[in-house]
């Protein structure tokens, strides 16, 4: 019989008293509150009843539940129904928790009402069988707002460009063949031209810049087709709707800044979840750095693979304040850039990562991609990890180390980032253990080896 394995409990279960669990919906909310019997000890008293969604409801709500002592409320995230319920029961000074909808499930096979999940939600509450999610004050809030709008905004000019090469290609028009980019100097110069009726392929091929002058030839190839009238009408509203997009991406870009530069200060965290393999190293300096977190874009531009668009939509996401994370650990978990381990039996796996925030995850992916073509530290991770796992995986792994070197530079404004080097798994090689490891399998394959020092 294998012996029993003792699992360490870090948190005691806590039983609350008073606690209510609101079920919401996008007109109404269903409100369910537990409290002690009055005269019955070890008894509870379970009220169930609807409430509407509006401000003066959700204001007349916090007054009676405030009445009613309640220590703690759950409520489910239900799209951006839950929204009016948080931010008026916070602002009432009520304890309010947002759970993750798939970690309040009901138990399968059971009836599902309104009422039913708001009874659920509450018992739930009263056990301590659920966490909170992370949900950011105002002015990160504002932060977070403008950083996916900005995001959005970018994805829909992708998709405009992307008409574009599709009206090309229906206009027999192969510039992207020839091109990398379609809307850059030369590009744009060649769809202006035959948006203004120019249709000769020599000219239009003229109108290359820089290196693409080089493939003029393949150019005026490229150019020939039935570029018609319909074509440049089409042509003409869609490049206007990228330069408007354009416009409000800077725009909002300028926003974001002056909102990242207007979040408070928090005091240095004392970091303490990062691992020895989560990347590179960093280096106090001497001075007391900059003045709160002003530049937290540009010192968190220094990591390989990071500009200033995915920096900025990391910060949108996870903010300044380390301390609401507490260890690298917790924050990566939060992301789901961390591997599941799933045990069955004798049977054990690694899991995905789950689906996480989209938006930091598409930053961090963004940032992976471009460390993994550095001569850094990161680069030569990516490249001993590829070599055992699909690329995708390898990426993610990146995204993880790139998060942990994230959190440290947030949490501490004196630390600033140090590479350790593409040279670093290398430096750490024992050479006399490695020449006997090699000389070992030359021998085995019937090899004399005589090993010399070079000069």
């Amino acid at each position: 019989m294998q012996a029993p394995v003792e699992i360490a409990v870090d948190e005691v279960e806590q039983v609350v008293a008073r606690v209510a669990g609101i079920d919401v919906a996008k007109a109404s909310g269903m409100v369910c509150t537990r409290l002690p019997h009055e005269s019955v000890p070890g008894r509870r008293v379970t009220r169930v009843w609807p409430v509407k969604s509006t401000t003066a409801a959700l204001a007349e709500l916090a007054d009676h539940l405030r009445a009613q002592g309640i220590e703690r409320i759950v409520i489910e995230s239900t799209s951006d129904y839950w929204r009016p319920f948080v931010y008026l029961l916070e602002a009432a000074g009520l304890s309010v928790w947002l759970v993750n909808a798939a970690q309040v499930k009901h138990v399968p096979g059971r009836p599902k009402t309104d009422k039913l999940d708001a009874v659920w939600l509450a018992k739930l509450a009263e056990k301590s069988m659920v966490a909170p999610s992370f949900v950011p004050a105002e002015p990160m809030r504002q932060v977070r707002d403008l950083a996916r709008a900005r995001f959005d905004l970018v994805e829909d000019r992708a998709r405009v460009k992307q008409r574009v090469e599709k009206l090309l290609e229906d206009a027999l028009i192969k510039i992207s063949s020839v091109l990398t980019d379609v809307h850059g100097a030369s590009g744009r110069a060649m769809l202006e031209a035959l948006i203004a009726g120019q249709r000769d392929p020599k000219l239009l091929a003229e109108l290359a810049r820089g290196r693409a002058r080089a493939r003029r030839a393949e150019l005026e190839a490229a150019c020939s087709g039935r570029f018609t009238d319909h074509h440049a009408r089409l042509a003409r509203l869609l490049l206007n709707q990228i330069d408007e997009l354009g416009r409000h991406i800077e725009a909002v870009t300028a926003l974001l800044d002056e909102a990242i530069a207007a979040l408070p200060t928090p005091a240095p965290h004392p970091t303490g979840g990062g691992t020895a393999d989560a990347g590179t190293a960093s280096g106090s300096t001497a001075d007391t750095g900059p003045a709160g977190y002003a530049s937290a874009v540009e010192r968190l531009c220094q990591i390989p693979g990071a500009g200033p668009d995915s920096v900025r939509a990391v910060i949108g996401e996870i903010g300044l304040d380390m301390s609401v994370f507490g260890t690298a650990r917790r924050l990566c978990s939060w992301a789901k850039v961390s591997p599941r381990t799933v045990e069955s039996g004798r049977k054990k796996s690694r899991a995905s990562t789950g689906k996480g925030n989209r938006y930091l995850k598409a930053a961090l992916g963004q940032m992976a991609v471009g460390a993994a073509k550095t001569d850094t530290f990161l680069s030569e991770r990516y490249r001993r990890l590829v070599k055992r796992m699909p690329k995708a995986k390898a990426r993610a792994a990146l995204a993880r180390s790139i998060l942990v070197i994230i959190f440290h530079l947030l949490a501490d404004p004196t630390v600033e980032f140090a590479d350790l080097g593409a040279d670093f798994y290398t430096r750490r090689i024992d050479k006399e253990r490695r020449a006997h490891q090699l000389t070992r399998q030359l021998q085995a394959l019937g090899y004399t080896v005589a090993l010399t020092h070079a000069a």
